[in-house]
């Protein structure tokens, strides 16, 4: 199977707010402008009802969602062995894997479903058994595959009918004797006599094999096909013909048809190979999405695994990367965070700049590489721009994300405030969400020497929403401390107009290192800090020194 130049993936954080997926989408076009790879816009999780008004707004589609970036059988070279008729014979078989240099073969139906596999052992078995007589009929094997496997010509009857009923029978005794043990429908091998012939077409014989190469008279030819009779003559003298011809039989007599073992073609490579351990087979088929054969996989085809290619965009740690970003090949970085645990293996082109957001950054790199910004994309950024510094209200905002903004805005064709606003009241509409969607739609764990921790934040245009969302959440809070398997969690409800933030919480000490941090008193119902909006520049360095502190 030739893999195709591989695509480049292009994804934020998990939770993603709007600057990840605006971001992921307007770097994405970008680099796709460059015409350097094709590049695809990724998200990590469910799309926020802010973002939805803004794609759906500027009419732009949800990038694909994944949650895994390790390598998958897609990314690596599978060998693709052509499926084979359950109809050939044995030997057409066994020639086959010699010429293909396989163990195992696939055998399909003309649909491209699998229906078994047959390996060496499999016609190894059959040549060492011992039959019956009658083992070709209750194969019901075609004489098509009767006179390929004895290198022969059908000189008389049909080739395409099958022998189903009926013994295997060796006429070596005297034409005379024939009759008495040649039954009705059987299969009689025979030298060149032409009596011994006819004795067994009057005995109204299946199908008569003459041997050695010698002719047929034609009067018996024409005998043969006026009753329906197969003549086959093979350069084989009778003891080749006896031994070979168990060989003719069909492969699905003799093929694995239950409990195969196969993998999908989206299967991670870490699952097959736990699979693989456990099985002592050599080769594996592998099906597509709607079940059907695609090719056959083995140990060895997995050492040449690609690596699936990613930038990332609006973050730099592992903790909020897609699940085994260790196992991708990462690009680029494009963040305005911390920089935090992600590690590569290569050098890698890493822009991190002090704004408050990704997009004004992609901005800057539009203009660098001189590429026009279309209105959708510059929509897009814009949006992101505006969600990332609360409308300019957080500290991180900067003069470049407020001109960055500006000049988007005249692109784009939208008034930035009649538009921010319109973004946040989609984002703080939780009427038909679920506690779980609300505080997810923007949460990020954390890490110091000794403690993991999670902050969620959520923003709305009043302290009056905030308030009826901080009841449903309280409870919840201590189902994310045991499923995250953190040591404190809070959550961030800020009020957009009043810039300000109440923090609820839960955990051991969680309440006192908050309120350390901020010197606030402690409030097992939340603690208000006024002014406090950004939890990049704001709430995560406070906590982190007071955590360092208590330690």
């Amino acid at each position: 199977m030739n893999i195709e130049p591989k695509k480049v993936w292009v994804v934020g954080h998990k939770n993603p707010d709007t600057d990840s997926i605006c971001a992921a989408i307007s770097y994405a076009y970008l680099k796709n402008q460059l015409g350097e790879r094709q590049y695809v816009p990724k998200r990590a999780g469910a799309v926020s009802e802010e973002t939805r008004y803004v794609l759906d707004y500027f009419k732009v589609e949800d990038p694909e969602l994944i949650t895994d970036v390790g390598a998958q059988l897609k990314d690596i070279s599978i060998r693709k062995t052509a499926g084979i008729s359950s109809q050939i014979s044995l030997k057409k078989a066994w020639e086959t894997m010699k010429k293909l240099d396989v163990v195992t073969l696939p055998v399909t139906n003309r649909l491209g479903k699998l229906e078994g596999v047959i390996v060496t052992k499999d016609i190894a078995t059959s040549y060492m058994d011992v039959y019956d007589n009658r083992v070709l009929s209750k194969a019901r094997t075609q004489y098509k595959n009767i006179a390929e496997t004895l290198d022969g010509n059908i000189i008389a009857g049909n080739e395409h009918a099958y022998f189903i009923r009926g013994k295997v029978v060796v006429g070596a005794s005297d034409p005379a004797y024939l009759s008495e043990y040649i039954e009705a429908d059987d299969m009689v091998i025979l030298g060149p006599q032409k009596e011994a012939q006819i004795r067994a077409l009057e005995s109204n014989a299946s199908c008569i094999i003459v041997g050695r190469g010698f002719e047929v008279d034609p009067e018996v030819v024409q005998m043969a096909n006026k009753k329906d009779c197969i003549i086959i003559t093979t350069p084989y003298d009778t003891f080749s013909i006896a031994r070979l011809i168990n060989q003719s039989m069909p492969i699905k007599e003799f093929m694995t048809r239950e409990h195969l073992v196969t993998f999908d073609i989206d299967d991670y490579v870490d699952d097959v190979k736990e699979t693989m351990s456990k099985i002592r087979h050599r080769d594996f088929p592998i099906l597509d999405e709607n079940g059907n054969y695609l090719g056959m996989v083995s140990r060895r085809n997995l050492m040449s695994m690609q690596k699936k290619q990613i930038i990332l965009v609006d973050h730099n740690e592992k903790s909020q990367a897609v699940d085994n970003i260790n196992e991708a090949e990462i690009l680029e970085i494009i963040d305005h965070h911390r920089i935090g645990s992600l590690e590569t293996i290569s050098p890698v082109y890493f822009r991190n700049q002090p704004l408050g957001c990704t997009s004004t950054i992609i901005y800057q790199m539009f203009g660098e590489k001189n590429i026009e910004i279309p209105q959708h994309i510059a929509g897009l950024l814009l949006s992101a721009i505006l969600s990332d510094t609360l409308m300019f209200r957080s500290p991180t905002c900067t003069q470049l994300d407020i001109l960055a903004a500006e000049a988007l805005a005249k692109i784009a064709k939208v008034d930035i405030e009649t538009h921010a606003k319109n973004m946040f009241k989609a984002g703080s509409d939780f009427k038909n969400k679920t506690t779980e969607e609300i505080f997810y739609s923007d949460f990020k764990i954390f890490h110091t020497d000794e403690f993991d921790f999670g902050v969620a934040q959520i923003s709305a245009m009043s302290r009056e929403e905030l308030d009826k969302v901080a009841e449903k959440l309280r409870p919840f809070l201590k189902e994310v401390l045991g499923e995250k398997r953190i040591d404190m969690v809070y959550v961030m409800l800020t009020d957009i107009l009043e810039e300000s933030s109440k923090v609820i919480f839960e955990g051991h000490d969680a309440g006192r290192i908050l309120a350390d941090a901020f010197e606030r008193e402690e409030n097992e119902n939340g603690i208000l800090l006024e002014g406090i909006i950004s939890r990049k520049k704001q709430l995560i360095p406070t906590l982190m020194n007071a955590m360092a502190e208590k330690v």
